[in-house]
């Protein structure tokens, strides 16, 4: 197997570019249209320890939070604050938190500043969450199901995380070390398994794993592997690449976010 064509997602879409810059143009006009933006919510010490919370019109019923993908290694929450719009068309709070990139931190450190965002976003508003996130973003919003929070913090509930729907999510790093990815994650072997939740013990929360009908094979693979590990479910989005699969977040109507809403409304 091409482990390299497999994972380069960039190189297997050629259009990217494109479709990236549409990110960021509806990006920023959510952060404009939004009903209300909490913008730059500090939950920790460093430069990119910060979150972004878009509130519905009204009180919210629900909170979730959304992770931005870029192989840990790239973007920020400003490409992808239009992720929120849907389930804020259904009356639920979206945070989208940045996070400090690989290489210069760990991947490990990246799940503990993700953790430090969810409990920080329980402690100011009380609320249980429901994590999405899409590529590294999805392998983290699977590690935030997985979290024993009262290990790290006693006043925390087990149940903080409750629900996650990661998209096109990477769960098993080990496959990634021959690549150019791994090559420039730095990431050790011990830590790729570490770090992937497929070899977690199943939490008690609930996973549904979102794939891109157009991915690679091993794509498709660990989404299914995953969702089976955990006892969860999982699907292929017909037609949908690694680029375009977060598009139906965005869309109040579109079945993902029907998805993601019951889910969210469930951990509350």
């Amino acid at each position: 197997m091409d482990l390299e064509a497999e994972y380069n997602n960039r190189a297997r879409v050629p259009e990217h570019p494109a479709v990236m810059q549409g990110w960021q143009r509806d990006a920023a006009a959510w952060r404009e249209a939004c009903p209300r933006a909490e913008l730059g919510l500090t939950y920790g010490a460093g430069e990119r320890e910060k979150l972004d919370l878009f509130w519905p019109e009204g009180e919210a019923v629900a909170m979730a939070v959304f992770i931005h993908g870029g192989y840990w290694m790239a973007l920020g929450r400003e490409w992808v604050s239009h992720c929120a719009r849907g389930l804020n068309g259904h009356g639920i709070a979206v945070a989208v938190p940045s996070y400090d990139l690989a290489p210069g931190v760990s991947v490990s450190a990246i799940v503990a500043q993700m953790r430090a965002a969810c409990a920080f976003l329980h402690r100011r508003h009380g609320r249980h969450l429901m994590v999405t996130g899409h590529s590294a973003g999805g392998q983290l919003a699977a590690m935030m199901l997985a979290t024993d929070w009262p290990a790290l913090d006693a006043a925390l509930p087990a149940d903080l995380v409750a629900a996650a729907l990661p998209i096109s999510g990477v769960f098993e790093l080990e496959p990634l070390l021959p690549t150019s990815i791994g090559a420039a994650l730095r990431i050790s072997a011990e830590e790729a398994r570490a770090v992937s939740p497929r070899f977690l013990p199943k939490p008690a929360g609930t996973i549904h794993c979102v794939v891109g009908g157009e991915e690679s094979p091993e794509y498709l693979r660990q989404t299914r592997d995953m969702a089976a590990a955990w006892g969860g479910t999982a699907e292929a989005l017909p037609g949908l690449n690694h680029f375009t699969v977060i598009a139906p977040l965005a869309d109040p109507g579109s079945a993902l976010v029907e998805h993601a809403k019951r889910l969210a409304c469930g951990a509350r």
